[in-house]
C-alpha cells in the first residue's frame, strides 16, 4: 500500500459524530463500559478543531473494553516486540543528539537535564516518567500560581504561553524534542509508542468512571489524539480518541499511528 493511500485510510480512524448519550458516571473502575462506535464524518466545530474531525460514541450496546484489550495478547506482543527494535535502534543513533540538547538545556537555564515525574500507567501503576526538562526548575512549584490561566478543560492544566517555558524548552516542545527520554520508559516496559498519554495522579484521581478506561492499556509516546490535533483538543475528544484506540487496537492501527506522528511533529499543531 502506498504511503499517501496509508495515511488517507488511518485519516477515517479521526472522523465521528458528538456523542448523542453519555453513559451513567460513577468513581468505580471494575467494570468499565463504554458505548459501541458510530463513527462517521462529521468536522468538529470551533475555529481550532475546524479541520479536524473526531471519532465520539453514540447510545448502544456496551462492551467491555478490559475484555476486549485481553482478547489483544497477540496484537500487543508484536507491539512490543516492535517496541524494544525501534527505541534500542533509535537510542543508539541519536545519542549524539542527546549531548547537543543536554548541552541547550544547561545553556539556558539552571537545573537538571532530565525532567522526572510520576505519572500514571496501565491499571493505576505509578511509574518514573522521563522528558527533558524545557521548564524552569521550580515549575511545579509555581503551577498553583497559574490555575486560573488553564487552557483547558477537564483534570488537565495547559497554557499556550506558560512563561515557566525555557527559550530552549518552547523549541524542543514544538517539535516534540523533549519526548524523547521517554524511549527509555518504552524499553523498561512502562510504556509502548502508540497509546494514551499518562496523566498525573492528581489528574486521574478526578476522572470519572468512564475516564479512567484509558488506562486499561499501556500509556503511549503517541497516540491518535496527538496525531489528530493534540492540545488543540479538548479532554472530552482526547478521552474519546483513547478510547476508540483501546477497542480498535491492532496492528494495522498501532504502524498507521506511528506513521500519521511523522508530519504531526512537523507541522507542530497544538505543541505548546
Amino acid at each position: 500500500m502506498k504511503f499517501a493511500q496509508l495515511l488517507s485510510e488511518c485519516q477515517k480512524y479521526s472522523r465521528g459524530r458528538s456523542a448523542k448519550q453519555a453513559p451513567p458516571e460513577d468513581d468505580t473502575m471494575n467494570t468499565p463500559t463504554y458505548p459501541e462506535s458510530n463513527i462517521e464524518g462529521t468536522a468538529l466545530s470551533g475555529s481550532a478543531d475546524s479541520r479536524r474531525v473526531v471519532p465520539t460514541r453514540a447510545a448502544g450496546d456496551t462492551v467491555l473494553l478490559r475484555g476486549v484489550s485481553a482478547q489483544r495478547s497477540g496484537v500487543k506482543a508484536v507491539q512490543r516486540i516492535f517496541d524494544l527494535i525501534f527505541c534500542t535502534v533509535v537510542l543508539l543513533l541519536v545519542w549524539p543528539i542527546f549531548g547537543i540538547i543536554a548541552l541547550m538545556i544547561k545553556l539556558d537555564s539552571a537545573g537538571p537535564v532530565l525532567f522526572k515525574q510520576s505519572r500514571v500507567g496501565q491499571d493505576g501503576t505509578e511509574f518514573s516518567f522521563y522528558k527533558f526538562r524545557s521548564m524552569v526548575s521550580d515549575a511545579e512549584a509555581r503551577r498553583h500560581q497559574l490555575e486560573m490561566q488553564n487552557e483547558r478543560t477537564g483534570p488537565v492544566f495547559k497554557m499556550r504561553n506558560d512563561p515557566r517555558v525555557t527559550r530552549t524548552g518552547r523549541f524542543l516542545r514544538k517539535f516534540s524534542l523533549d519526548e524523547l527520554p521517554q524511549l527509555i520508559n518504552v524499553l523498561k516496559g512502562e510504556m509502548s509508542l502508540v497509546g494514551p498519554r499518562p496523566a498525573l495522579p492528581a489528574e486521574t484521581s478526578k476522572y470519572t468512571s468512564r475516564q479512567k478506561q484509558r488506562l486499561i492499556c499501556l500509556p503511549g509516546v503517541t497516540g491518535l489524539w496527538q496525531v489528530s490535533g493534540r492540545a488543540s483538543l479538548s479532554f472530552e475528544r482526547s478521552i474519546e480518541l483513547d478510547l476508540y484506540y483501546i477497542e480498535h487496537q491492532s496492528i494495522a492501527l498501532y504502524f498507521r499511528i506511528l506513521l500519521m506522528t511523522i508530519p504531526a511533529v512537523f507541522r507542530a499543531e497544538g505543541a505548546y
